[in-house]
């Protein structure tokens, strides 16, 4: 068959199996889910020889040393995703969940019950473990999805879809809950954004590039964050040492993830104490300061900041710093720059604090703690299938409740409208 009506049929019995696990009890699902896991851990040596292919071709396309860590299937990795997947068995299904429920005064009872939102579409870089933790929570949501992940993984997906598909079987689920795309052909994905009539949303996980892409590109609607430009601002009224312990693991802990912080707004009050102080930790972690004039009378070995590195995503060991006069002067900042991913401040004062809470429109806000908790893992979700910074219909991490949309439902006793 054409890439096209490869795509076509692949949505359309997408469509199908939906009903399937849609109707399907959470024991049906968390078998699937266990099974999968036993059968990644039982085929761990196929998996690395397969995942041997991608890394190989990886270095001879000269793909970066961080590239090719992230392409690495280890036993670590087959532990790890063998875990994630257990952990989303212990977590609360949510499908048939009753939210609300009242009555009228027709007499008539309205429920609103969650259901799972259909098919998801998914295209996603790099990480072959993606697959499986997609997967593993689409399931347990009662989704269908289908999945395209990178051309630098596609000997290491197709061996874990595998896997995927013999454990639906195996349980009595169609394979077809989950697919791959197997083709690494790029029209493939402007195939897959066209088809609105069998998919109902999708996610892309990778570069800002590639999510802009298919936010232009697709048919179906998107949930998507494009970069996370993440802020810490430091107050007046900051202890100054879990400041400094803040912004370091903000920046340093993993600089190049979406929760990481990319500025650090420091109040004018506290600058001359607090900058001297920090910058000799950042110094020490190897970070490059991008900083403000006032920033620069403070450390001198501040490279000067131009405005490109005020919306600046670096993800890497780059920091861009600004004095600020205030708490609104801050705000007033991250208004202009941020990405609706994740702030911080650190303050002991509550009032200033509530003031942040409330003014910063991003989809995690801190209070005396790391931006690098905005995370499905740490905010209690188990884990996520990525980070929405759109507010349709999800914002921030997003788990198993944000892959289901609710319906109503509504009880009677032969009432009829007037």
């Amino acid at each position: 068959m054409s890439v096209e009506a490869t795509i076509v049929e692949m949505a359309r019995q997408a469509k199908k199996a939906a009903r399937d696990v849609a109707a399907a009890t959470t024991d049906c699902k968390n078998r699937v889910l266990t099974s999968i896991a036993e059968t990644i851990e039982n085929r761990a040596d196929a998996i690395q020889a397969e995942n041997l292919k991608d890394i190989e071709r990886a270095r001879e396309m000269g793909l970066s040393p961080a590239m090719i860590d992230r392409l690495t299937i280890t036993d670590a990795t087959i532990a790890s995703m063998a875990g994630g997947l257990r952990d989303v068995v212990a977590l609360p299904d949510p499908v048939g969940e009753i939210t609300s429920t009242e009555e009228r005064p027709s007499g008539i009872t309205v429920s609103r019950v969650r259901i799972p939102l259909g098919v998801i579409g998914m295209i996603y870089e790099s990480r072959p473990n993606v697959t499986i933790d997609a997967a593993g929570l689409c399931l347990k949501a009662g989704n269908a999805i289908i999945l395209r992940g990178g051309s630098e993984a596609f000997y290491s997906n197709m061996v874990l879809a595998g896997c995927i598909a013999d454990a639906l079987e195996e349980n009595g689920l169609p394979k077809e809950v989950v697919q791959l795309i197997p083709m690494r052909d790029r029209e493939a994905v402007n195939v897959l954004l066209k088809q609105e009539d069998f998919i109902d949303v999708m996610i892309p996980r990778g570069g800002e590039g590639l999510i802009r892409f298919v936010t232009a590109n697709s048919l179906i609607p998107v949930l998507k964050h494009y970069k996370g430009v993440c802020h810490v601002y430091v107050d007046k009224e900051a202890d100054l040492e879990k400041a400094k312990a803040i912004c370091i693991n903000s920046k340093v802990q993993r600089p190049g993830v979406c929760n990481a912080m990319e500025t650090m707004l420091v109040h004018r009050d506290v600058a001359q104490e607090y900058l001297p102080l920090v910058g000799a930790a950042f110094k020490e972690a190897g970070v490059t300061l991008k900083g403000c004039p006032e920033t620069q009378k403070h450390l001198a070995w501040a490279e000067e900041a131009v405005e490109a590195d005020w919306p600046a995503e670096y993800l890497d060991l780059t920091l861009a710093v600004k004095v600020v006069d205030s708490v609104d002067e801050a705000l007033e900042h991250i208004a202009a720059y941020n990405s609706g991913h994740t702030e911080s401040i650190v303050t002991t004062n509550e009032e200033t604090a509530k003031r942040f809470v409330q003014g910063a429109d991003s989809s995690a806000v801190m209070v005396n703690a790391s931006t690098r908790f905005n995370d499905g893992g740490e905010l209690g979700l188990g884990t996520e299938i990525g980070i929405s910074t759109s507010k349709l219909h999800a914002f921030g991490p997003m788990g198993l409740e944000e892959l289901t949309s609710r319906k109503f439902v509504v009880y009677g006793d032969g009432q009829i409208r007037g």
